[in-house]
């Protein structure tokens, strides 16, 4: 139960995968901005105790593996990131 994380009354282990695709599947996320999201996505992440476990950034589309805990809902969490990011 090493991988596991705990709350005050229970132990989880919530693995979310994420799929964004930009409006209209604009090729834009190659360049300057792909460095600058990568840093910035697991930044946004940790703030809502969050953690990017892996990710891969297409030209038109980003897949994410992300651990979030219970007490946050994953709209929630996503809609954080992706308000946040740009």
């Amino acid at each position: 139960m090493q991988d596991k994380n705990s709350l005050e009354h229970s132990v989880w282990d919530c693995k979310h995968h994420v799929v964004w695709i930009p409006k209209c599947r604009r090729k834009i996320l190659y360049g300057q901005l792909r460095k600058y999201l990568g840093k910035r996505l697991h930044e946004l992440a940790q703030q809502k105790e969050s953690k990017i476990l892996e990710g891969h950034m297409c030209v038109d589309h980003i897949h994410m593996l992300i651990q979030i805990p219970p007490k946050y809902a994953v709209a929630q969490v996503i809609g954080y990131i992706k308000g946040k990011a740009q």
